[in-house]
């Protein structure tokens, strides 16, 4: 059968007077404005789907590690500032990988004890509507776009939390992972709050009206441990790794007494 003048033919279908596009043109041809699928919850998806893959690729390896939170405001010198930077090179020094938000403030004290320490310094920022670049002393740094899969970061590689006096971002973050705990979604970490003064309000609050009221448990009270000592939020961490890898340790079989292979 002739095949008749502007008459296209693919398969078994016929096009007559009808110009269908050319895919692979559309593919290579910059379009001259944004693609409206790219504000599409699919395309968000995908985005989503791809922070996830990038942030479980590049910390897989990162090894035992803190997260640490607390304020983007405070400045050297400010005796928190130079506790987060303190702990941090202790901790580092203990063989723990340090983990912040990236950020200034507690965040840039904790990277940079964790370089002095001689650990990894890892730093997860986020994009804001106000610039919050990766401070100088992180060593391993990675951007997101979504909170939830930042979270989900902070979470999967931490072997404890340590949390500095901060604002609503620091007991968002204080607050899921006690939530998180409660609930049973993680094993009890250590969570530590460091700085009794800033604590003790709250402290009081929750033991005064959310523990008298009946809204929590008494032995919710224990998800949580305040200090001032170095030392001691150390010793938590690492005790608490210790214990976690001898229980992940296979148990010995006992060996079969000779009158039970009889």
């Amino acid at each position: 059968m002739a095949k008749e003048p502007g008459e296209q033919r693919t398969g078994g279908i016929v096009r007559r007077g009808v110009e269908r596009k050319i895919e692979d043109r559309q593919l290579l041809e910059r379009p001259e404005n944004a693609p409206e699928f790219l504000e599409s919850d699919p395309w968000r998806v995908l985005r989503i789907q791809a922070e996830f893959v990038a942030g479980f690729d590049a910390l897989a390896t990162v090894g035992p590690a803190v997260t640490f939170f607390g304020s983007a405001r405070v400045r050297p010198p400010d005796p928190m500032y130079d506790a987060a930077r303190a702990l941090a090179g202790e901790l580092a020094r203990r063989g723990f990988a340090i983990i912040t938000g990236g950020g200034p403030g507690t965040m840039e004290a904790a990277n940079m004890g964790a370089r002095e320490g001689r650990g990894l310094s890892v730093g997860l920022n986020i994009e804001l509507p106000f610039e919050q670049g990766l401070n100088e002393y992180v060593n391993l740094g990675i951007e997101f776009h979504y909170f939830f899969v930042r979270k989900t970061m902070f979470v999967k590689y931490a072997e404890a939390f340590v949390i500095f006096p901060g604002g609503f971002g620091t007991m968002d973050e204080l607050f899921e992972a006690l939530t998180l705990i409660q609930t049973g979604k993680i094993v009890h970490f250590p969570v530590i709050m460091f700085g009794s003064a800033y604590w003790a309000g709250l402290q009081q609050w929750i033991r005064e009206r959310v523990l008298a009221e009946g809204k929590i448990s008494a032995e919710d009270l224990d998800l949580m441990v305040v200090t001032d000592d170095i030392q001691e939020a150390a010793d938590i961490v690492q005790q608490y790794y210790q214990r976690k890898v001898l229980e992940a340790q296979p148990k010995d079989r006992a060996e079969p007494k000779k009158s039970d292979a009889q």
